[in-house]
């Protein structure tokens, strides 16, 4: 069979899919014109052919659709083919796949779900280098204090900040220039 890709309509933009016969191998969030989501695609998966794909990836374009349209769509039956994934970044994967809908947890939190405390930094990078968009939900992981930072290659243009609105996640405002560089101290006791 090989590889194969599709294109496919969201609430968000067009989408794209990549699948072996072990699964899917990516997802590629809408960038801003589809030739862009076409280029990422082929640049990750150059032998992939576009097909029309098989029930069980039709199965996840679904489920995304769904979750990208604000509906609640059940994404931990699809099959996703981890082959050439680390192994501390297929737990990562595993651990993040829990997080519930409209949830989030920090970098930190994760790190200390699939026995990896105090690699938080691994946890980052493992999530910046999730090819499995959605169906993983590292958008759901944030910084400490609830910042809803840039979301992965993969992610398009789409931010963090918009995917969890659509979930109805609650999340801290983002961090700005002038927060990082003068953080506001706490106040003085009065004398």
């Amino acid at each position: 069979m090989g590889r194969g890709y599709t294109i496919f309509d969201t609430a968000i933009g067009r989408c794209g899919i990549a699948w072996g016969e072990a699964g899917v191998v990516g997802v590629q969030l809408p960038e801003a014109r589809e030739i862009d989501t076409r280029r990422r695609l082929f640049q990750s998966y150059p032998d992939a052919r576009e097909m029309r794909p098989p029930d069980e990836v039709e199965a996840a374009i679904e489920g995304i659709a769904a979750t990208l349209r604000g509906g609640h769509s059940e994404l931990a039956g699809v099959t996703l083919d981890i082959t050439g994934i680390p192994a501390f970044n297929q737990r990562v994967y595993q651990f993040v796949r829990s997080i519930p809908r409209g949830e989030t947890r920090t970098y930190d939190e994760v790190a200390s779900g699939p026995r990896a405390t105090g690699a938080v930094l691994s946890v980052a990078q493992a999530i910046s280098r999730n090819p499995f968009m959605i169906i993983v939900p590292c958008h759901r992981v944030l910084e400490a204090g609830g910042y809803a930072d840039r979301i992965s290659p993969n992610g398009g243009s789409i931010s963090k900040r918009r995917l969890l609105s659509i979930e109805g996640a609650r999340m801290t405002a983002s961090k700005t220039l002038f927060d990082v560089l003068l953080p506001v101290a706490p106040p003085r006791p009065q004398a």
